[in-house]
């Protein structure tokens, strides 16, 4: 008897447990049921809302997200977030009730100050829906109101992701469009993206993703103005100014206080300390693919859309310079050395010693007196010159690790810097001023001196020096910027690469 009641008691424990646990659910349900319910009656006035389940919601939610995938930008990530979520439609319970909406919509109408078309984000699709939800009989039947609300929370989920991206990141990925584009760029993830899911206030994160740097101001501002750059049309002008804030929502740039910067279409480096240019010179680089500037933004072909680089093109990337090497030897590159070198030595039999290059063969030095340059096998030969007034490196190069054996260095070559177009050179880019970089870079002290005692010498040796501090180089393509007093500077497309980056951006914008 004793066993039978313990038993009986358990047994009456846990159906008043299970009971309980059931009418916490079922209240609970009726109560999620009520709350959906009675948002979307009060907010849309629409009686067919009165009887809304969020269980028949989200059979309707599971097929409309299964037929729309396709047309969206990263389908995973938004359907695993609803199903983790029981196809709860979060923006429009977050916001419907506040007018949220409203605001969302207000914003992407804004996305020409940005360069971009309010139809890259659906803008008209939830407009039109969202004054359906608004108006009494806007929608007819419960069915058709879940399916609309299945339609409009996929599109605000999708479009919201795709705004936030494309402000903070950009819209295009420039490691995809460029062939020789080696800078670290961080691209939008997951984690970042599922972030939308979260927001209370669409004003108030709409406005903090508004990207903040005076550089991407005065550019909304002129592209705002409908500003006409000297020597050019309207409508180039305008373009210009979009791919440029383009570049300036890419997150590649500088992070470090002190770094060196070369920008390839200005022909210019700058040391930059504390925001500020510490130190400024002209610059030569890699020969380019439009350098009598006869492709425009407005005038080019279908084939230069893609990126095509000619062999000489100064790479992009950044790294950092770690040493110097004053009065270096220059090992010449195979490509320079069977196109330039060969045929030089083939029509001039005292070009190699008087250009001070020795020639290798088997990794051998050899005579090269009484070789016929004009019938050899370029493959046996390699090439250095030593240092010396004629060394195509001049006095110092400065070096940072890359995978495109791009330096910057001197040069004996002064004249090319008498010239607006420097593109001049096989890849690298030549200094207008080295011993001033050395300087900025090295400052006052020993190493300095030694740098500039070798640089005089009479009999050069070649001298590695390492920096104390490894310093940042960021060499760059930036076609249209605000200068210290806020006037617009623009420059040529040297290279191409705005005529590339502009069709790629045409695409995506006008894509709907």
């Amino acid at each position: 008897m004793i066993t039978t009641s313990a038993n009986y008691k358990k047994y009456v424990s846990f159906f008043l447990a299970s009971f309980i646990v059931f009418c916490f659910i079922f209240t609970s349900c009726k109560k999620k049921r009520s709350e959906i319910a009675t948002l979307l009656y009060t907010k849309t006035q629409n009686k067919v809302f009165k009887n809304a389940d969020p269980d028949d919601f989200a059979d309707v939610f599971q097929k409309v997200l299964a037929d729309e995938s396709s047309k969206l930008t990263y389908p995973q990530l938004i359907a695993s977030y609803y199903s983790q979520n029981d196809y709860e439609p979060t923006f429009l319970i977050q916001h419907l009730q506040n007018d949220d909406l409203k605001t969302l919509t207000a914003y992407y109408d804004r996305a020409s100050e940005h360069g971009l078309d309010p139809k890259m984000f659906q803008t008209e699709q939830i407009k039109a829906l969202v004054n359906k939800f608004y108006s009494k009989n806007g929608i007819k039947t419960l069915s058709e109101g879940y399916q609309d609300m299945a339609q409009l929370e996929i599109l605000i989920a999708n479009s919201l992701i795709n705004y936030s991206n494309d402000l903070q990141y950009g819209v295009i990925n420039p490691k995809k469009i460029y062939s020789r584009y080696f800078m670290v760029t961080k691209r939008p993830d997951s984690t970042a993206m599922q972030q939308v899911f979260a927001i209370k206030s669409f004003k108030t994160y709409l406005d903090s993703i508004q990207p903040k740097d005076p550089q991407y101001l005065a550019l909304q501002k002129a592209l705002a103005s409908g500003s006409t750059a000297p020597g050019l049309s309207q409508e180039e002008t305008k373009r210009i100014l979009i791919i440029n804030l383009e570049r300036l929502r890419w997150k590649n740039k500088p992070t470090e206080n002190k770094y060196v910067l070369v920008n390839i279409p200005d022909f210019h480096l700058d040391v930059m300390d504390s925001g500020k240019s510490v130190l400024g010179m002209k610059v030569c680089v890699g020969q380019g693919r439009n350098m009598h500037y006869t492709k425009s933004l407005v005038h080019f072909d279908d084939t230069d859309k893609y990126d095509k680089p000619l062999g000489h093109e100064t790479p992009l990337l950044n790294s950092k310079i770690y040493m110097v090497q004053v009065n270096p030897v220059w090992n010449i590159p195979e490509s320079i050395a069977n196109k330039e070198i060969i045929k030089a030595a083939a029509d001039d039999p005292y070009y190699l010693s008087n250009k001070n290059i020795d020639v290798y063969k088997n990794d051998v030095k050899i005579d090269p007196d009484g070789i016929d340059w004009s019938t050899v096998d370029k493959s046996e030969y390699t090439f250095k010159q030593e240092p010396g007034e004629d060394n195509s490196l001049g006095k110092i190069k400065f070096l940072f690790p890359n995978k495109s054996s791009v330096y910057l260095h001197d040069t004996p070559a002064k004249d090319p810097f008498k010239l607006s177009m420097r593109a001049v050179s096989h890849g690298c880019v030549r200094l207008g001023n080295p011993q001033g970089l050395a300087l900025a870079l090295f400052g006052q002290g020993d190493d300095y001196d030694t740098i500039t005692k070798d640089m005089a010498a009479d009999n050069p040796a070649p001298t590695d020096i390492d920096l104390p501090r490894k310093v940042a180089v960021y060499i760059t393509y930036i076609t249209a910027w605000p200068d210290s007093t806020g006037t617009i500077q623009y420059r040529p497309d040297v290279y191409g690469q705005d005529i590339v980056l502009y069709a790629h951006l045409e695409k995506a914008v006008g894509a709907d």
